[in-house]
Formats: C-alpha cells, structure tokens, sequence
C-alpha cells in the first residue's frame, strides 16, 4: 500500500513524500524511526487507469537483474572489508549508471542513515527488491553475517536469471516467427490481393471458389483493418490483465503445466525455482515456515505457490517436509526423494542446491528440445498458409491459360 505524508523534523523543518507499507500502523513506525514527527498521513488514492497502463508500460524505468547482482556483489565485498554501510552505499551509488536504480539506492542510503533497518529501506522498493531478497536481508541483518548473504543472493539472482532467460528463448523464437507470419500474411491480405482483384474482374468469368473466398477475406481486412488492429490490442491487453487477476492464475497456471512439452519445460523451470530459491533461503538460516512462505510467492506459478503453502500448513502441524511436498503431486518424485534424504541426512540445503543444478541442465535440454521441434512446425505452417494464397492467386491466370489453349 502506498502512503503520503507530512512529517516534522528533529531541526523543526517540514517533510512531504510517500511511502510503501503493509498498512498505516508500520508506515507510521518507519517514520518515526527515521525520528520523524508524524504531522498528517493517509493512504495513497489509485487512478485505476493510469496503474493500468503502468503496469504494461514496457518503457517505464525499472532496475534489471545485473543491476540488483552488482549493487549486492559489491555492497558485500564492502561490508566484509568493514566499510560502513552508509559510506558504502554511497560509494555505489555513484557508480551505478541506470538513473532509475541510482535514485533508489540514494533513497535507501538516506534511510538508513536516519536509522531505518537495511531490510526495511530495501522493502521500499518491491519492484527492485523482492520478498525473497528482503527475508534474507533480514536475516543477515539479525545474525551479523550481512556480507555472506548478499554474496550468496548474487549467486541466487545470476542462476535465477540464467533460467528465466532460457524458458524466454523457448517462448520468443515461436512467437516472434507467428507474429512476422502474421504481419506478411496481413500485409498481403490487405495491400497486395485487392491489386490482383482488379485485373480478375476484367476476365469476365467467374473466379474459382478458393480465390472468390480469398478475395472476399481481403475485402472484410481492408474495410475494417483499424477495427481489427484495436481489437487485436484490446483482446491481448484484456488477457493479460485477466491472467495478472488471482481469478484468472488459477485457471491459467494449472492448464499451462499440463500442456505437452511446453508444461514439461514449465515443470522443470518450476523446480529449479523452488528447490533453489528453498536452498538458498534454509542455508542462509530462514526458519522453514517463513522460507515455505517466501518461496511460495516467488514461485511464479499458482499451483505451485498453492501446492508450497499446503505443504507449509503440514509442516506447521508436524510433518516432515518431504511428505507434504511429495503429496502436493506437482514435482517430479526424484525431488521428493532427494528432500527426503537431505531432511534425514541434516543436509537439506545442499541436496536442495543439487537438485536445482540437475534441473538447470533439464531445462537446457528441454528448450533445446522444443526449440527443434517447433521450428519445422512454423516453416509447415509458413509453407501452407503463403502457398494457399499463391495458388488461390495464380488458379484465375491458370484458368484463363486453358481458355487460350483451347481456343
């Protein structure tokens, strides 16, 4: 939720902003830690609309993965050497060069330095900082082993970023080619044919069937060609908005890992996900539950974050981890064995770290899979659909050549 405020100052100076909390009370307790008298506050009204668009802006300013890596990398090698950590964040801050990313370590810097908690200057900014990154800030932050977590955060965020890369060069060379066939085909639809229907007309006789049909296809595109572009782009931004609904990824997420072969890919990122991320969070020393309820909400699919907090529910009530997990029925069962052996061996963070490793490599050959696969798919489908509207072109000339030869 976000807030605005009105705040005095220990000097007598007056403050206005906004902030990012879970509610009125904490937002009130971080500006008083930061010695702030609270003057006035109250909860940010939305523009339905503009949040909208904002959130399929594609050109809004944001922080990219490499960014978050080398502000943790280097914020840890600082911290280990015993830079303070204001000084440190000052010093990069200044090297940083994506201007949205600069303004929000220059912010957090300025919180700490008026004693806000690392954890809680970093939750100011969810869309650079995820629920996972500030849980184990926390908790490097309460052990006093701040350095080594970031270190191992980096690690995490390179990995995760390696697999979400691999899953989208699986999904963009397919839907870059679709989109090409169906900007020439559109392209011929419209411009292109109506040339031919004017030479057709002055035949005198009527047209063969396919290209009567083609022709009339071209006639409706022309006509109403603005009409389909905006309901293209309605539709595309309605779905979207529908699957970003907590309505719409119950319906969606479940389907999509029962699809073939592209659900199997889904799976497989799925793992690596979750048994990562898991890894990362127990080794750092997040108590299970709280690490059951961050990986949950990082696992960028609904039946897995549901199947996550089912399973966390179990272990609240006493079980151990891999029966729950093994019930859920979403992970392969060489993941529920191995969480079993690494639950009973007291090796759980590193057999989770195996696991995560084997499935990267799954994921690799499972792209490369599809990958070949579709590629013959899109040419037969190219093949078929350019060589329709050749041959329903060229059946009109074929058939005035027969008149000809006959005649």
């Amino acid at each position: 939720m976000t807030f605005t405020y009105k705040v005095r100052t220990t000097k007598g100076n007056i403050l206005q902003g906004t902030l990012e909390a879970n509610d009125q009370r904490a937002a009130v307790e971080r500006l008083r830690a930061q010695k702030y008298i609270v003057l006035e506050i109250t909860e940010a009204q939305k523009n339905a609309l503009t949040e909208m668009l904002n959130s399929i802006n594609p050109f809004k300013p944001k922080a990219k993965a490499k960014d978050i890596v080398i502000f943790s990398r280097q914020l840890s090698v600082m911290i280990n050497a015993g830079v303070p950590i204001v000084q440190a964040m000052s010093i990069i801050e200044e090297q940083i060069e994506n201007p949205y990313f600069k303004k929000v370590v220059g912010s957090i810097r300025e919180d700490i330095e008026g004693g806000t908690s690392i954890a809680d200057a970093l939750a100011k900014y969810p869309d650079c900082f995820d629920s996972l990154y500030i849980n184990m800030a926390r908790a490097g932050e309460l052990g006093g082993i701040l350095d080594v977590i970031l270190q191992r955060l980096s690690a995490y965020l390179e990995a995760a970023d390696q697999l979400k890369g691999k899953i989208k060069g699986a999904m963009v060379y397919p839907a870059v080619v679709v989109i090409i066939a169906f900007g020439v085909t559109l392209f011929l639809m419209v411009f292109v044919i109506p040339a031919f229907k004017t030479t057709f007309s002055s035949f005198g006789k009527n047209l063969p069937l396919p290209t009567a049909i083609l022709i009339s296809v071209s006639d409706f595109l022309k006509a109403n060609f603005l009409f389909i572009i905006g309901g293209i782009i309605v539709v595309v931004v309605g779905a979207l908005k529908f699957y970003k609904s907590e309505y719409g990824r119950k319906k969606i997420d479940p389907m999509m890992l029962k699809l073939p072969v592209l659900g199997n890919l889904l799976i497989k990122g799925a793992t690596a996900r979750f048994t990562r991320t898991f890894g990362t969070l127990v080794k750092s020393g997040v108590p299970i539950l709280q690490a059951m309820e961050t990986v949950a909400k990082t696992a960028g699919n609904w039946a897995v974050e549901e199947a996550v907090l089912n399973a966390r529910e179990s272990i609240r009530e006493g079980e151990k981890i891999a029966e729950p997990i093994a019930a859920a029925g979403i992970f392969p069962p060489m993941v529920n064995q191995m969480i079993k052996v690494g639950e009973e061996t007291g090796n759980l963070d590193t057999m989770l770290e195996k696991i995560a490793d084997f499935y990267d490599t799954e994921v690799d050959m499972a792209v490369k899979a599809l990958t070949s696969m579709i590629e013959p798919l899109i040419i037969v489908f190219l093949g078929v659909v350019v060589g329709s509207i050749v041959i329903a072109m060229y059946l009109p000339i074929f058939s005035m050549g027969s008149l000809v030869s006959g005649g």
